[in-house]
Protein backbone atom coordinates (compact mmCIF):
# COMPACT_ATOMS: atom_id res chain seq x y z
CA UNK A 1 0.00 0.00 0.00
CA UNK A 2 1.51 3.31 -0.58
CA UNK A 3 2.34 5.51 1.92
CA UNK A 4 0.66 9.10 2.59
CA UNK A 5 1.38 12.19 1.36
CA UNK A 6 2.86 14.15 3.97
CA UNK A 7 1.32 17.38 4.51
CA UNK A 8 3.34 20.44 4.79
CA UNK A 9 5.52 21.35 7.88
CA UNK A 10 5.15 25.33 7.81
CA UNK A 11 1.64 24.94 8.94
CA UNK A 12 0.28 23.24 12.70
CA UNK A 13 -3.09 22.42 13.22
CA UNK A 14 -3.29 25.00 15.84
CA UNK A 15 -2.96 27.84 13.50
CA UNK A 16 -5.38 25.93 11.23
CA UNK A 17 -7.66 25.47 13.45
CA UNK A 18 -7.22 29.74 14.13
CA UNK A 19 -7.94 30.07 9.97
CA UNK A 20 -10.82 27.79 10.00
CA UNK A 21 -12.80 29.92 12.71
CA UNK A 22 -11.83 33.07 10.96
CA UNK A 23 -12.95 31.29 7.27
CA UNK A 24 -15.81 33.27 5.87
CA UNK A 25 -16.10 29.86 3.60
CA UNK A 26 -17.41 26.90 5.46
CA UNK A 27 -16.63 24.52 3.07
CA UNK A 28 -12.71 25.19 3.40
CA UNK A 29 -13.37 25.77 7.29
CA UNK A 30 -14.70 21.68 7.37
CA UNK A 31 -11.52 20.85 5.56
CA UNK A 32 -8.87 23.30 7.40
CA UNK A 33 -10.52 21.52 10.59
CA UNK A 34 -10.37 18.34 8.50
CA UNK A 35 -6.55 18.65 7.86
CA UNK A 36 -6.04 19.97 11.34
CA UNK A 37 -6.91 16.48 12.13
CA UNK A 38 -4.54 14.74 10.27
CA UNK A 39 -1.58 17.02 12.43
CA UNK A 40 -2.94 15.97 15.19
CA UNK A 41 -2.17 12.52 14.47
CA UNK A 42 -5.46 11.13 13.52
CA UNK A 43 -5.92 9.16 10.46
CA UNK A 44 -6.76 10.00 6.96
CA UNK A 45 -9.88 7.83 7.81
CA UNK A 46 -10.57 9.65 10.65
CA UNK A 47 -10.40 13.22 8.45
CA UNK A 48 -12.52 11.48 5.88
CA UNK A 49 -15.47 10.86 8.87
CA UNK A 50 -14.87 14.56 9.84
CA UNK A 51 -15.02 16.22 6.23
CA UNK A 52 -18.30 13.84 5.54
CA UNK A 53 -15.93 13.07 2.28
CA UNK A 54 -14.19 10.27 0.83
CA UNK A 55 -10.42 9.30 1.50
CA UNK A 56 -9.88 10.02 -2.12
CA UNK A 57 -11.01 13.56 -1.35
CA UNK A 58 -8.87 13.76 1.65
CA UNK A 59 -5.47 12.99 -0.22
CA UNK A 60 -7.37 15.68 -3.06
CA UNK A 61 -7.16 18.26 -0.02
CA UNK A 62 -4.13 17.72 0.80
CA UNK A 63 -2.49 17.91 -2.80
CA UNK A 64 -3.81 21.42 -2.67
CA UNK A 65 -3.18 22.58 0.49
CA UNK A 66 0.64 21.34 0.42
CA UNK A 67 0.42 23.36 -3.26
CA UNK A 68 -1.20 26.37 -2.55
CA UNK A 69 -1.73 26.48 1.35
CA UNK A 70 -5.02 27.40 3.01
CA UNK A 71 -6.09 29.43 0.11
CA UNK A 72 -5.93 26.06 -2.31
CA UNK A 73 -9.09 24.59 0.07
CA UNK A 74 -11.38 27.18 -1.16
CA UNK A 75 -13.63 26.38 -4.17
CA UNK A 76 -12.66 26.96 -7.49
CA UNK A 77 -15.33 28.23 -10.13
CA UNK A 78 -15.03 26.21 -13.11
CA UNK A 79 -13.35 27.50 -16.24
CA UNK A 80 -15.33 28.50 -19.75
CA UNK A 81 -14.30 25.14 -20.51
CA UNK A 82 -14.92 23.19 -17.62
CA UNK A 83 -11.87 22.76 -15.98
Amino acid sequence: MPSAIALRLDIDAAHLRRLARRSKDAAQARRLLALAAIYDGGTRSEAALLGDVTLQIVRDWVLRFNADGPDGLIDRKAGVNGG
